[in-house]
């Protein structure tokens, strides 16, 4: 038994699209005494979604289950090094790291997965299965996550932000091709330079050194100079791009407003972190309010071999800071319940701290087990769902692979995990394998 914690043609919208981007912890036995009785398949999944955004915090690099989310302060100094406490939260029997503070504080939001698994331990693979679901096929590359939820709520589903259905925060994955064979329209717009600076120059919509005002300035020039333009106005070529012109300023314009961030109190920002992490979670819930789909913020920094505690000293704060005020600024909003948190990376690290030469300090990759978390969207706050053994090697209880995430984030916006993805290749291609392909138990069914 399971259990749980309680706790050839574009279309003039590609047109208008293309032209946006071109103009401009517990111990096991503590656990055991925890557990709640009941299976998760007994549990019905409800029909109706709850979701309507997805802001996916990337830990890019694979961040330590132990110095996050599944402390073992009772395993030694070579499992824990310098962290071997455990913070508790405002909810009962559920520890965290204790330079996450203010997460410990609203726990009751989020709930943490600490049996997530799949044995790989290569970046490249192993980022492919948690961002698709899928294994690794040859020939074939299949979409992520937010290429899925773009091409079922975008542009072809009447989609009509001022930005993109998926954007990623400020740099691509990186790791494969996100959109894989469903084509590029449902890629991510990737924002680049840094949301932290004094304006956020997002590429082909904010440009460096260039206000509004110069930006309205060489648009009158363009019109001065476009003297063949003038003398054939009636040219369906010219009538077309005149046509298309209007609508793509308006969007440029409108879309620097979505991710300026002067608009928001300095108070605020300092609560989310004057850093590019806390200020790109602030980004993301202004894109959430202007009804983006989906965002992802890639999270560098946390492949750490080498110092990995002195990393952790300075990284954890800061993502503690950015979090928790995402959480508790959407929840304040009324948008929580609609907007789904996911964090997680590609796998966790090794238990075991590698103090030897040239690590002195280090964690390696460790695909056996790892830990995630979900927030909002309909998703129950105040639960742990499986556990680890006593020194966070092996997964004790309720394996979770990537699929039953994936399959509950779909199933919490309304797309159906067992649909087939629309695509222009001829492909009959499923968005997530079957269950029994992956050993998997479907959903998350204890917090849905």
């Amino acid at each position: 038994m399971r259990h749980t914690l309680p706790i050839g043609k574009l279309s003039r919208r590609e047109i208008l699209r293309r032209g946006l981007l071109g103009i401009a912890g517990l111990s096991l036995g503590d656990t055991g005494r925890l557990l709640a009785a009941t299976s998760p398949r007994q549990r019905p999944i409800p029909a109706k979604p709850h979701a309507r955004s997805v802001i996916q915090i990337w830990m890019w690099g694979g961040p330590s289950h132990l110095d996050t989310f599944d402390p073992k302060p009772d395993a030694g100094r070579d499992f824990c090094g310098p962290l071997d406490q455990a913070l508790k939260t405002n909810v009962a029997g559920i520890r965290i790291n204790p330079l996450l503070p203010e997460l410990a504080k609203c726990a009751d939001r989020y709930s943490i997965i600490r049996s997530m698994t799949h044995g790989v331990n290569s970046h490249e693979t192993a980022s492919y299965l948690v961002q698709t679901g899928h294994p690794l096929e040859h020939g074939l590359v299949h979409p992520s996550v937010g290429a899925v939820v773009s091409l079922h709520k975008g542009y072809d589903k009447g989609y009509k932000g001022r930005v993109p259905p998926y954007v990623v925060l400020t740099s691509p994955q990186g790791r494969f091709s996100e959109a894989g064979f469903i084509g590029n329209a449902y890629a991510p717009f990737s924002t680049g330079s840094d949301p932290n600076r004094d304006r956020f120059e997002v590429e082909g919509i904010v440009l460096e050194g260039i206000s509004p005002e110069r930006l309205d300035q060489r648009r009158r020039l363009l019109h001065d100079l476009d003297t063949l333009g003038r003398s054939q106005p009636g040219l369906p070529a010219f009538r077309e791009f005149d046509n298309l012109e209007a609508p793509s300023y308006e969007m440029i314009k409108n879309a620097g407003d979505v991710f300026d961030l002067t608009h928001e109190k300095d108070s605020l920002r300092d609560r989310y972190g004057r850093t590019t992490f806390g200020q790109s979670c602030l980004v993301a819930r202004r894109l959430v309010e202007h009804g983006v789909p989906y965002i992802t913020i890639n999270y560098h920094g946390w492949d750490t071999h080498k110092i990995h505690f002195q990393t952790m000293q300075r990284k954890l704060p800061e993502m503690d800071n950015g979090m928790a005020t995402l959480i508790q600024d959407l929840n304040d909003r009324g948008l929580l319940e609609s907007t789904i948190i996911w964090w997680s990376g590609e796998f966790g690290r090794t238990p075991r701290v590698q103090w030897e030469a040239p690590w002195n300090g280090g964690r390696g990759h460790h695909g056996s087990c790892f830990s995630a978390l979900l927030a909002g969207g309909g998703f129950a706050g105040g639960h742990v769902i499986g556990a680890t053994d006593e020194r966070g090697e092996t997964v004790a209880d309720r394996p979770v692979y990537p699929r039953d995430l994936l399959a509950s984030l779909y199933t919490r916006l309304g797309i159906d995990p067992d649909g087939i993805l629309s695509n222009n290749k001829g492909l009959h291609v499923p968005v997530l394998p079957p269950a029994d392909a992956t050993d998997s138990s479907a959903t998350l069914t204890e917090i849905m």
